[in-house]
């Protein structure tokens, strides 16, 4: 069954899944606000290199959505500090019935989403792909792995089964599982132990195992964030530690998404990672020195350079 879908947030993650999408036969549209961007896929295709390949892939590509019909699925792909704009754009996207999935880093965004759309129609999750953005029309398709996926309101699972078809069909291998928060939490760990750290040092993932100093660092920071969960009653991986750290040899090469965000001088997603562990712990008045440090070392650099 063909739908239509919009991604919000055609960065390299938005661009991947809108591509794989429209060559599965959806009806596809990309919405963005990097105008070049949207230029270059209009007029020549999304190019998608993967394994020394490239293929053009053809896409709807737009920067303004009132030129975009009523949708069944919008996907919600922006970085974080931008999902309450997103949201309401999700809202219009979808109308009064169609899902609004986010598969977005951190915590925070699926409820940010769920105050615009109603809570029972958005689905939430995380991706194990990987993409990298080479310019205006350009990305790699640098990874693949497992996508996981619920609804955030688990009234209707049906739902969330309708949207993991539909990703799979694309090739996009996912699975629906009734405790995405979760999933969420064992996705924000790693990221807790990776992000902030290589961002601050400069260093690519693989490099934080190469000094006992900063495995203890990204192993307290992970700690410090399993304790908060565990308050919440949220069952996270027992392994989580030891999990962060084969994450980081497994992408060894890597440089994280807030490392690039440091590297380019954009604002990072430290609000909804280390900022928002630490927000969650003041409310439940537990103490997080370790993620409060990072958190206020990464808003001290991007401060001064917005």
């Amino acid at each position: 069954m063909t739908m239509r879908i919009a991604v919000v947030g055609a960065g390299a993650m938005g661009s991947l899944f809108g591509a794989l999408l429209a060559e599965a036969g959806q009806d596809v549209w990309l919405l963005d606000v990097w105008a070049d961007h949207v230029a270059a896929i209009q007029t020549s295709g999304l190019s998608v290199e993967r394994e020394g390949q490239t293929r053009l892939v053809g896409l709807n590509a737009t920067t303004d959505p009132v030129s975009v019909d009523s949708c069944e699925l919008v996907i919600v792909f922006v970085k974080s500090i931008h999902t309450a704009a997103a949201a309401r754009t999700a809202a219009g996207l979808a109308g009064d019935k169609g899902l609004v999935l986010t598969l977005q880093n951190g915590l925070g965004n699926a409820d940010r989403i769920a105050q615009d759309v109603d809570p029972g129609r958005v689905v939430a999750g995380t991706t194990s792909y990987g993409a990298t953005m080479l310019g205006p029309g350009k990305i790699r398709h640098a990874g693949i792995g497992l996508t996981t996926i619920g609804m955030w309101h688990p009234d209707d699972f049906n739902r969330a089964y309708e949207v993991a078809n539909l990703l799979t069909g694309a090739g996009i291998e996912t699975e629906v599982v009734a405790d995405v928060r979760r999933i969420i939490w064992d996705k924000l760990l790693i990221n807790v132990g990776i992000n902030a750290i290589t961002a601050l040092t400069g260093i690519k993932n693989g490099q934080l195992l190469d000094l006992d100093q900063t495995i203890w660092l990204s192993g307290s920071a992970v700690k410090e964030a399993m304790a908060v969960a565990a308050a919440q009653g949220i069952a996270v991986r027992p392994d989580a530690i030891e999990h962060v750290l084969e994450v980081a040899k497994a992408t060894s090469g890597n440089r994280s998404s807030m490392g690039q965000d440091v590297d380019n001088r954009r604002l990072t997603e430290i609000d909804t990672i280390n900022a928002a562990v630490v927000r969650e712990a003041e409310r439940l008045g537990i103490e997080t020195p370790v993620n409060r440090a990072l958190t206020a070392l990464i808003e001290t650099l991007q401060a001064h350079f917005i």
